[in-house]
């Protein structure tokens, strides 16, 4: 009745129909793995908007001038006047040594060079993280 061809053919077709199902599976399972970090995304966005939205209400100047005025005896806060602005003008010059001038450091704004570490580690704090 069946020959060993027909039970070999019958054989790699359900083989055949196996490794398509497990397939499918695999790429439905990727699919909805997919969705759902959109729908993470999408959901942190709102976050995002709502807390720009926040923000933007809670810095506006109205308010916060009512919050200064209503704690301005625990916060001290005075006005600035014209007279506390300075311009470039009345900063100090700083000096130069005669070392700096062989040494070839000529007092930028950023010049560290003479605060260097021993260890090698650069020592810029920023924020409140040490490095």
């Amino acid at each position: 009745m069946f020959r060993t061809s027909d039970i070999v053919l019958i054989a790699v077709m359900v083989a055949a129909a196996a490794l398509t199902y497990k397939a499918k599976r695999e790429a439905e399972e990727q699919l909805a793995s997919v969705q759902k970090i959109h729908a993470q995304i999408r959901y942190e966005e709102d976050t995002i908007d709502l807390l720009k939205a926040d923000w933007s209400l809670l810095t506006q100047p109205s308010r916060l001038q009512k919050l200064a005025e209503l704690y301005k005896s625990q916060l001290e806060l005075e006005p600035v006047s014209a007279r506390q602005i300075g311009g470039i003008g009345d900063l100090p010059v700083k000096t130069l040594d005669i070392q700096d001038i062989l040494s070839g450091r000529q007092g930028g704004m950023a010049d560290n060079s003479d605060k260097a570490p021993s260890d090698g580690k650069d020592p810029v704090v920023t924020g409140g993280i040490a490095q």
